[in-house]
């Protein structure tokens, strides 16, 4: 019986693997998917993106019934009850969540007749005859071997710990808090990034006595300097600890939980004592132990450099996903590489990924939704920068919904009105900053999105009067 030659073997099943693989499928292409563990959807999936968000869905509708009678809804006919927490059930419609989503990739893979394997890859070296080998460990250790004209490479990242720690019950990682029996009481959060700032607010609102240390000078660094200095004082409104510019220099156990000693930013020695601690300093692509070193892939600190393709300094190797040196850490954007790789290797038309085209989504309370260039890397880059702002305030769906909190900023070239960044903190952020993606993909300008008509009453709307702010002429402010 001949030997299988596939189209296309991915390593690595999570966003940005099975996106690939199901794209390559769609082209008619002859794919292997190759994943260590039994069950698609990577960290994305089991403990990132999904299982947070839908945790942090459950704590805005617990905020929601923590003011229910400002809404005027009362529970029974006597005096209004507490709601009560029953995080055991909190955590079994998250785990249900998981598993839906898990069984849908498996159907998938059966639809795109994808061929799974289940097993660690490993490059082997070039290509042979026309083909790469990919070696590939299964959990008894036995080895078998697959090969396609082309590798997709999409093995992923994984929490990135403090020098001499390791994860247990106390000092945790996005994996360990996703799992904990009961809401902690008190918890130091170290970074500001997305996910350090989702697990503050989370557990906030459930009642958690929080403090946040973060070493660069602000929270959300990523994001426009507007949004991090808002987003702080809201924070500290919600009774949220910020400590920027702080180093830390021991983290340790107590008696009770973990005692965390940092630097602040006026050099003064702080401790300060928790039931847990939560390390979110980043995430580390998992380019080990995958056979580069057999091969001309090249890296930059750890990640691996591709082109406007997505393909190595080795020919017929593509890299997509965390992996990836130059682009965040997002599972869209792992999703979209995967798209492009598969056209490619289809020789299907494909535009290239731009940095200032990806949206950055934090889904805190309230949540972040960007895209583009900030107003300080606008200027940076030369621009005239004419800018307009709308508040939350004076938008009639954000009264409905009792949150007022945050504004919509843009942007813009003085010169042509091009439109060069959006930035959003407020309600549904997350979902606004779609339109703004579209707006930037198409090189729209002020002036035709001044003219461009939103629903009302909509949060949208805010989009419209922001555009209008930049010719100070936003008509509900």
């Amino acid at each position: 019986m001949a030997e299988t030659v596939f189209d296309v073997a991915v390593v690595g099943g999570g966003p940005a693997g099975y996106t690939a693989a199901f794209r390559a499928a769609q082209y008619g292409l002859k794919v292997a998917l190759i994943e260590k563990s039994d069950k698609l959807g990577g960290t994305c999936l089991h403990w990132g993106c999904i299982p947070t968000k839908a945790l942090l869905f459950n704590a805005e509708v617990w905020d929601h019934l923590r003011h229910a009678a400002d809404f005027g809804i009362s529970f029974g006919d006597a005096a209004p009850v507490a709601p009560t927490l029953n995080w055991e059930a909190v955590l079994k419609r998250k785990n249900a969540i998981i598993t839906k989503h898990a069984k849908g990739l498996d159907f998938l893979v059966k639809k795109n007749k994808v061929t799974r394997i289940e097993g660690f890859g490993r490059l082997t070296g070039p290509a042979q005859g026309g083909a790469h080998t990919v070696d590939v460990t299964g959990t008894g250790g036995e080895v078998s071997h697959v090969r396609a004209k082309n590798v997709i490479l999409a093995t992923g990242s994984e929490a990135k710990m403090l020098p001499g720690l390791a994860a247990d019950d106390r000092i945790l990682t996005n994996i360990e808090i996703l799992s904990i029996a009961d809401v902690p009481r008190s918890l130091v959060v170290i970074g500001a990034g997305a996910v350090g700032l989702e697990f503050s607010s989370l557990f906030r609102t459930f009642g958690t006595e929080v403090t946040i240390v973060e070493f660069l000078p602000r929270i959300a660094p990523v994001e426009d300097e507007d949004v991090s200095k808002e987003l702080t004082r809201l924070f500290k409104k919600r009774g949220i600890d910020v400590n920027t510019g702080a180093r830390v220099e021991k983290v340790e156990k107590s008696e009770t939980g973990v005692k965390v000693t940092f630097t602040d930013a006026n050099g003064k020695t702080q401790v300060k004592e928790a039931e847990k601690v939560l390390v979110a300093v980043g995430r580390a692509g998992r380019t080990a132990n995958i056979g580069l070193e057999k091969t001309k892939v090249e890296l930059d600190r750890g990640l691996i450099k591709v082109n406007e393709a997505q393909e190595t300094a080795e020919p017929g190797v593509f890299a997509i996903g965390d992996i990836v040196a130059g682009l965040p850490q997002l599972a869209h954007v792992g999703a979209m590489a995967g798209m492009v790789a598969a056209a490619k290797i289809a020789g299907r038309t494909f535009r290239p990924i731009r940095r200032d085209r990806i949206p950055g989504c934090t889904y805190t309370e309230p949540q972040i939704g960007s895209v583009g260039l900030t107003e300080t890397q606008a200027k940076e880059k030369g621009y005239t920068v004419k800018v307009g702002k709308f508040p939350f305030a004076g938008n009639s769906k954000a009264t409905i919904l009792g949150n007022h909190d945050g504004f919509v900023k843009v942007v813009s070239d003085a010169k042509y009105g091009e439109i060069l960044g959006v930035h959003i903190l407020g309600a549904q952020a997350t979902e606004l900053v779609a339109e703004a993606v579209a707006v930037l993909e198409l090189e729209g300008t002020v002036e035709e999105m001044m003219f461009t008509i939103h629903a009302h009453p909509t949060l949208a709307e805010s989009l419209l009067d922001a555009y209008g702010a930049v010719e100070g002429m936003a008509i509900n402010a």
